[in-house]
């Protein structure tokens, strides 16, 4: 109790008694929401997204500080976000999400470098980051109420960690590794949350494609793989029962004729994202200022669909529950734009644009009851 108060006063306890017991403070309860984080202007937006697709402001949460970007994670049972501070102190602040879609930090731990990316494992009992600068991985056990404590367990990864995932059993992770072009192999212990090298510990992409992102088919049979320097697509089959991958195909995310002439017009791909069904795939470039869209087939290959503009520059974007909607956030347009997702054929739909913080560069979408 005392900890709790001192992470966050009264507030923090109600927002831990809200999380627990279901019940809403003020406001309407349930929807969906979209929260994006702000790096220059230090603040978390919560968005409600409507069942037509239009966004409207529901509040603004202030963070201490950014960072060049503000990764974010959800909790599995979407009670409690986190978001990484990435200058000194290095940290994750932790926030209840109540009912009507806002949120109240209700905690803070330090972290053990400035994380590029953060998730949780699958239980939600622990938070796994990658860090590019440090060239490490780490793992921070989450107590009760949804409050982070600090690391238990750090490890050197290859150069520049860019993301770290569990797999969908919970047994396994993974690590992309831009500047080894590599994704690293581990074996996950979900009892203690401990990391250890799986066999081989590396599996290896052509050099210089720089891995970033990956993402998980929802049948846990392929892995997608999105690398920045070359903004190539890298599709595997994926052994859960030994956590290993395959490659099953290489494909491209990059728009067609555009020309990129290092060091004016470099290849920066961002980020990649599946609708929740599996059927498509989505990922975005900065420099030309583009998201491309794949069509998934059964067997886990992608067939390009088409390439549409979008925010200046496109760090981040997310994909709705439903998978009815695609969120866009542009870092140097200060904007989110909302696209509609054709449930038959995957092509995008722009909505309509809308004034975010400065810098934005991450999205996260949850639907509550």
């Amino acid at each position: 109790m005392r900890r709790i108060l001192k992470s966050g006063g009264w507030a923090a306890l109600l927002a831990v008694f809200v999380a627990l017991t279901g019940c809403a403070t003020s406001f309407e309860s349930g929807g969906t929401f979209a929260y994006v984080s702000n790096s220059e202007s230090k603040e978390i937006y919560v968005m409600r997204l409507a069942d037509n697709g239009d966004l409207d402001l529901v509040d603004k949460v202030a963070l201490k500080a950014g960072g060049p970007s503000t990764p974010m994670a959800v909790s599995p049972d979407n009670r409690y976000l986190y978001a990484a501070i990435r200058t000194e102190p290095f940290a994750v602040a932790a926030f209840a999400i109540n009912p009507n879609g806002k949120l109240t930090q209700i905690g803070e731990a330090p972290l053990a470098n400035s994380m590029a990316y953060i998730s949780t494992d699958r239980t939600g009992k622990y938070l796994l980051t990658a860090s590019f600068g440090g060239h490490m991985i780490s793992v921070n056990p989450i107590g009760l109420g949804g409050i982070p404590k600090g690391p238990h367990q750090t490890l050197a990864s290859e150069k520049n960690a860019h993301a770290i995932l569990t797999d969908p059993l919970n047994q396994f992770a993974l690590v992309p590794c831009l500047g080894f072009d590599a994704v690293m192999q581990l074996r996950f212990d979900a009892a203690t949350g401990k990391l250890t090298p799986n066999e081989p510990a590396l599996m290896q992409v052509r050099e210089k494609a720089g891995p970033r992102h990956l993402v998980f088919h929802p049948s846990g049979k392929y892995v997608y793989l999105l690398n920045e320097l070359d903004g190539s697509v890298y599709v595997f089959t994926y052994d859960g029962s030994l956590g290993r991958l395959s490659l099953h195909q290489v494909t491209s995310a990059l728009p067609a004729g555009f020309a990129f002439a290092p060091p004016e017009k470099k290849i920066w791909a961002a980020d990649v994202h599946l609708t929740p069904n599996g059927k498509f795939l989505y990922t975005t470039e900065r420099t030309s200022s583009t998201i491309t869209s794949f069509k998934v087939g059964a067997d886990g290959i992608l067939s390009k669909i088409e390439t549409v503009p979008t925010d200046k520059q496109p760090r981040g974007f997310n994909i709705d529950p439903s998978g009815r909607y695609l969120l866009s956030v542009g870092q140097l347009s200060n904007t989110l734009t909302s696209y509609s997702i054709n449930g038959e054929t995957g092509k995008l739909t722009k909505l309509k644009e809308y004034p975010v913080g400065k810098n934005p560069n991450w999205v996260e979408i949850v639907t509550l009851p």
